[in-house]
């Protein structure tokens, strides 16, 4: 208990030193190179930042050629290329169809009159009862 107290009375007597500055009372006096230091570091960083994308742009051309040699050797094609293949391979029956195009729509999602016409037939192999109350 008496350590508690002890750093208790410490913290409100001494206080760290920048709470003047805090309060307003001292100000911080400006480098005349500052503007100078700044802008090196603004150009240290532009210049980490280039080296960071040109190392990741080599690492990955580099697994692009792998992939290349990879695609090479087993026959494959890109993924790219092969999705542009399959969507030109469902367009070109459509386009040369003489038959309709299929709907949009699933069958029992589409018409109110082919809803209505299931309505019916499962009505009649309702009892009377329930056809009564879903008629309601």
């Amino acid at each position: 208990m008496r350590f508690f107290f002890v750093s208790l009375s410490l913290t409100f007597s001494g206080g760290p030193p920048d709470v003047g500055k805090m309060l307003g009372g001292e100000e911080k006096e400006e480098d005349p190179d500052a503007a100078k230091k700044e802008e090196e570091r603004q150009e240290a960083l532009r210049q980490q930042e280039e080296e960071r994308k040109d190392k990741y742009a080599k690492m990955e051309a580099e697994r692009e050629m792998m992939r290349q040699g990879i695609r090479d050797k087993y026959g494959l094609k890109k993924r790219e290329e092969a999705e542009a293949e399959a969507a030109a391979a469902q367009e070109e029956p459509a386009a040369g169809s003489l038959t309709r195009p299929k709907k949009a729509v699933p069958a029992g999602c589409g018409d109110e009159e082919e809803e209505e016409s299931i309505m019916d037939t499962v009505m009649k192999y309702l009892p009377g009862p329930l056809q009564d109350m879903l008629k309601k």
